[in-house]
């Protein structure tokens, strides 16, 4: 299972750290991400993670979020900064053993419960 939280109403320029739970995978060994979807839109993947901690970022947040983990604790973290309305959307992670999986959401069968992540102008 796959759950996200920390999501909320925040203004343009303010911070929010997401956080998600994993459970029933080992997870340590995943590569992880973390998607987003806005509505009327598909769903992007805004940053990964591999398994020894190399991170990638869509050139739309680049400099503005930071995606972190703890294998210990089986979290999953994206750290928020300097908001803009457009970053509005629900978020989810997931992930597997490819990391090559992660630009694809589609090959994803199973979203657990995402975060609405608002933020007005």
């Amino acid at each position: 299972q796959l759950q996200a939280s920390g999501g909320g109403l925040v203004q343009a320029g303010e911070s929010l750290r997401l956080s998600c739970a994993a459970s029933g995978i080992i997870f340590s060994i995943n590569a992880m991400g973390w998607y987003r979807q806005a509505p009327g839109k598909e769903r992007e993947l805004v940053a990964g993670i591999t398994s020894g901690g190399r991170t990638n970022y869509a050139d739309s947040v680049k400099g503005r979020v930071t995606i972190s983990r703890d294998n210990d604790k089986n979290m999953l973290y994206l750290q928020m900064n300097n908001l803009k309305p457009e970053d509005t959307a629900v978020y989810f992670c997931n992930g597997g053993l490819l990391e090559a999986d992660l630009s694809i959401p589609s090959r994803y069968g199973y979203w657990g419960q995402g975060t609405q992540v608002t933020v007005s102008s």
